[in-house]
């Protein structure tokens, strides 16, 4: 093969240029209102925005559709991002829910794309009951698996990554998919999870159920789950080992359709992640 050429790469000016436009925020943010099946008046809501991208717009578009908005963590500053917030750390959420006496508070991370909620109890919700929750909104218009079958609907697994669930999605047309930690697709309405999105999604669903988040999370039975992390010299290539596949296929033989061996490499560290 021929050697990259380093002279065609683009430099100075040609690089790329930067556009400043500033109503790109409002086309957003409606957007986002226009995906919201009913007004969320009366509900009071605590918004986590972990210090990230949507701090300023999020609470926007929470007020305009109608909720009493209590902001944290939207004061950006560069180096706070997902620090001791969001939604990888929902302890100081769950603490504000429970002084506020909130209906629910919501948590996205950094850059937005993630949705985990706290029920009015301080009880966190998953993105698996997040899914349910907005998967029986959609079957209501035209476990997480036990309890889809159990109202009709079906479930369909993917590799571990959002990427591999959006392309099932593409593939076969579906309209929600995500994982347990809260990256969330909308396929009707966007290509990527939106953290935002999800929440006005779920918020939604409470106010036309007319009820608790409690109640609504309890749709699912959640199972107890382990992850371990073994750290290793080499995270590749321990697929085709015989000894490894033997003893994942021993323990998913044993626990048969009641439960699931996940094993799989960390995408950022020397690390096997068995769950």
């Amino acid at each position: 093969a021929a050697e990259h050429d380093s002279s065609k790469n683009p430099s100075g000016s040609s690089v790329g240029r930067v556009i400043n436009e500033e109503a790109m925020d409002k086309l957003y943010i409606d957007h986002i209102i226009s995906t919201a099946p009913t007004k969320l008046n009366g509900l009071k809501v605590v918004m986590d925005c972990s210090n990230g991208a949507n701090s300023l717009i999020a609470p926007v578009i929470l007020r305009t559709l109608g909720a009493h908005v209590i902001t944290i963590f939207n004061q950006p500053n560069g180096i706070n991002i997902n620090n001791g917030c969001g939604s990888t750390h929902l302890e100081a959420l769950q603490a504000k829910v429970l002084e506020e006496g909130a209906d629910v508070g919501i948590a996205n991370d950094g850059d937005a794309d993630r949705c985990l909620a706290v029920d009015e109890t301080g009880r966190p919700l998953d993105g698996d009951q997040i899914m349910l929750i907005c998967a029986l909104e959609l079957m209501k218009k035209k476990e997480l698996h036990e309890a889809m079958a159990e109202h009709g609907g079906r479930c369909v697994k993917t590799n571990v990554g959002d990427r591999y669930v959006l392309e099932e999605m593409l593939k076969e047309g579906y309209n929600l998919g995500g994982e347990q930690s809260g990256h969330i697709i909308f396929s009707k309405f966007a290509k990527t999870g939106d953290g935002i999105l999800t929440a006005v999604q779920l918020l939604s669903a409470m106010v036309k159920n007319n009820k608790r988040l409690s109640e609504l999370g309890a749709l699912m039975t959640k199972y107890p789950q382990i992850l371990l992390n073994v750290r290793v010299k080499n995270k590749y290539g321990w697929e085709e080992n015989e000894a490894i596949k033997a003893v994942i296929k021993k323990y998913q033989d044993e626990l048969g359709d009641n439960g699931q061996v996940l094993v799989r490499a960390s995408g950022t560290e020397p690390l096997i992640r068995i769950m």
